[in-house]
């Protein structure tokens, strides 16, 4: 199979698309983040990356804490706006009718409607160049109760929202399981 040279740029496929919020003058915000990954198992630490121009980050600096909110693919219309529009000149959480609750941290606000919700506070700050990667200890994780399958977490019934840059530039959910982790690879053993 032939490979095709792109030059050094951050392609993975595909990415989540997050909703990380913070509260920036007194007011929750969100932006969409498809920069993001978990970090750490113990502790755990997720990661977000961050343009230093983003009106969220200012209030990540000032709170010290932040949320990563997992939408279902229902959440489309408002993950992209949260991605395209910004909170300094809009409220957000009001246009897209956010339900917003605090937990232990008190500071990162969390958007109820979004099947998972990750309660973080800052441990790292790492400017890289365009961008900041925040590292999270993640204090608390809040799941819907519909969401749960013999006391677990349920990733079909979460049904997570993912984004594939260009050239399709799209919105989609997980697609069909291909095969069982942690089994599958025992066939070439």
């Amino acid at each position: 199979m032939e490979k095709v040279k792109m030059g050094a740029q951050p392609f993975v496929f595909p990415m989540p698309a997050f909703l990380v919020g913070a509260n920036v003058e007194k007011r929750p915000n969100f932006m969409t983040v498809a920069w993001s990954g978990i970090a750490c198992g113990e502790p755990p630490m997720i990661s977000v990356a961050i343009r230093h121009t983003r009106y969220t980050l200012k209030g990540i600096e000032h709170n010290m804490s932040f949320s990563v909110n997992v939408p279902s693919v229902e959440q489309a219309k408002e993950v992209d706006y949260c991605g395209i529009i910004t909170g300094a000149k809009v409220d957000k959480a009001a246009v897209c009718k956010f339900d917003v609750f605090y937990g232990k941290l008190e500071t990162a606000p969390m958007v109820r409607q979004c099947p998972v919700n990750l309660e973080c506070k800052v441990e790292h700050m790492l400017d890289l160049g365009s961008h900041v990667m925040i590292v999270g200890k993640i204090e608390e994780v809040y799941v819907s109760g519909e969401c749960f399958t013999a006391d677990q977490p349920d990733v079909k019934k979460i049904r997570p929202l993912l984004w594939t840059t260009l050239p399709a530039n799209v919105y989609q959910g997980l697609g069909d399981v291909v095969a069982k982790a942690f089994k599958v690879g025992l066939q070439l053993k």
